[in-house]
Formats: structure tokens, C-alpha cells, sequence
């Protein structure tokens, strides 16, 4: 064995002549994949960031374009549209209505009937107001009406005297209503005004409605 031959390399490795056998260093596989996955993570970091600084810059127009994703479901509340749409079935000449003086002033409840009369309306009783009411009524007036008439035939009466309080009584029976004119009425609603009420009932308005993701 030569003396250039490096001790425990036998006979395959022995060197002769001026040929000498190539060392090489083994190959770090193992560092070579984690750098490769180490890069990969970064590009998708840096990638997911500038999704999220697009998202803020245009208000996430694209999300919201989209709806909730799939299988996710939506739970929508309606929320009430106020004086719009609710008596939209009912008209005036299906509401028969009851006018009552609750004042001192004699006369009034015929002059108001007469002028609702004009207006489409149907009349019923006309005269003084019940012990309950009568000298009683500070405003304008009083609607009153059953139960089921809250969001139909009472709106609808409402636009006459935009003044008057609302109320129902559970316990009254039938569909009439009743119009108790109090201390401070002076005149109907304008029929101008009056109209233009009737036709933004007769008109339903879209509901919006909040939605919430629940996954």
C-alpha cells in the first residue's frame, strides 16, 4: 500500500501513478428541503397579506358581491317599515267610522263626518262622546279601534288626522272605528296631504332586512 493511500481505504481506493481518487462532500438533502418548504410559506405569507391589503383598500366590494359562502346559512330579520304599506289592502269606502265630540263645541262631530263622508269614508254613529272620553281628550283626537285594525283600516284613518292618538281595544268586537275629537281640534288633515299619505300606504316599500352569518 502506498503511503498516499488514505489508511482504511483498501485496495479500490489505492492511488497509483498521478491519478488521485475524488473526495466529494455528501449532499445536504435534508437542509435543501427545508429551505425549499421555508420558501414556499413565505410566498404564501406575503401572498395572503397583499389579499388582505386589497380587501381593505376596495371595502371588500368583492365579498360582499359574492354572498355568504355555500351551505353557510343566513338568518334574516325584518325590520318594520313605519307608515308605508301597512293599510295597503284597505280602502276608505270599507271603513265605517264613528265620530264623537268629546269638546263643549256643539256641531263639530257633524261637520267632520260629513267632510270624512266626501273623503270615501262610511259614517256610523254621530254625536257626543262616552264619559270616558268626553271633556277628557286634551289633543287633537283619538282613533280608536280594534285589535286588527292596528296595521289595516286605522292607518288609513290616521291620514286624515295626523294629529290624533292611536289605539286598540282587544275586547271590542267588529271592524268600525271610532274618531274622538278632542280640545284641540281645529280642522281634517288637508285632503292634498290626506292623499298624498293614502298613496304612500297604497304603495308598499321594500323591507330591508339584516343578515347574520352564524359560521
Amino acid at each position: 500500500m502506498s503511503m498516499l493511500t488514505p489508511q482504511g481505504m483498501g485496495r479500490q481506493y489505492r492511488i497509483k501513478g498521478n491519478k488521485y481518487p475524488r473526495m466529494r462532500r455528501p449532499r445536504r438533502r435534508g437542509r435543501l428541503a427545508v429551505g425549499l418548504v421555508a420558501s414556499v410559506a413565505a410566498l404564501g405569507v406575503v401572498g395572503w397579506g397583499t389579499l388582505q391589503l386589497i380587501d381593505v383598500f376596495t371595502g371588500g366590494d368583492k365579498a360582499t358581491a359574492a354572498g355568504p359562502k355555500s351551505g353557510c346559512p343566513t338568518k334574516a330579520t325584518p325590520s318594520a317599515s313605519a307608515g308605508t304599506g301597512t293599510g295597503a289592502a284597505v280602502k276608505p269606502g270599507q271603513i265605517t267610522v264613528n265620530v264623537l265630540n268629546a269638546t263643549p263645541r256643539s256641531g263639530l262631530a257633524k261637520t267632520t263626518a260629513d267632510e270624512l263622508k266626501k273623503r270615501g269614508f262610511k259614517i256610523g254613529d254621530v254625536g257626543n262622546a262616552t264619559k270616558e272620553y268626553d271633556k277628557k281628550v286634551d289633543g287633537a283626537g283619538i282613533l280608536l279601534g280594534p285589535a286588527s285594525s292596528l296595521n289595516t283600516s286605522l292607518p288609513v284613518l290616521a291620514t286624515q288626522l295626523t294629529t290624533a292618538e292611536r289605539r286598540t281595544d282587544a275586547a271590542r268586537k267588529g271592524t268600525d272605528l271610532d274618531l274622538i275629537l278632542g280640545n284641540r281640534f281645529k280642522n281634517l288633515t288637508t285632503k292634498a296631504d290626506a292623499d298624498k299619505a293614502l298613496a304612500r300606504l297604497a304603495k308598499p316599500q321594500p323591507t330591508p332586512a339584516s343578515s347574520k352569518q352564524t359560521c
